[in-house]
């Protein structure tokens, strides 16, 4: 969600030069809660099916999709130096310390949604911290227009 927000915000304020990568500590497939969350608040997802499959996601008018999909934050499509860490839940900032490369590395602690799966405030717990997210994100960019 960090993602998609990120880029969102910055093609809202007309900030170009801004790329947008995620990677976490393992692996495994975008949370399909997440992705819920993400086309309730009005994203186009594709899903191609598959094993951690690779969405393609419209987050703006005249920005190309976006390809998103699991990986580690050392995948080698994401930058190897010089890019900024946002560190977004406490898994996250807990297991990574030191995330080599990352000229910048800032914690926005989010409680992550997944405490509410399986209960019937799932939905809600997702799409809270999909508004806070998009909040956060938003007036970030904001400061840099």
């Amino acid at each position: 969600m960090g993602q998609v927000w990120a880029a969102a915000a910055a093609a809202y304020f007309g900030i170009d030069s801004v790329r947008t990568y995620s990677g976490g500590t393992e692996a495994t497939e975008l949370n399909s809660r997440a992705v819920a969350a993400l086309k309730r608040a009005g994203f186009e997802l594709e899903h191609p099916g598959g094993q951690n499959p690779r969405y393609r996601v419209t987050y703006a008018e005249n920005a190309p999709p976006m390809e998103c999909f699991s990986k580690t934050y050392n995948d080698p499509i994401n930058p190897a130096r010089g890019f900024v860490a946002i560190m977004t839940c406490s898994d996250a900032d807990d297991a990574c310390p030191v995330v080599i490369g990352a000229a910048l590395r800032v914690r926005l602690w989010y409680e992550d949604p997944k405490v509410a799966d399986g209960t019937p405030m799932e939905g809600v717990a997702y799409d809270e911290r999909c508004l806070q997210i998009a909040s956060e994100m938003l007036y970030l960019f904001s400061t840099l227009a």
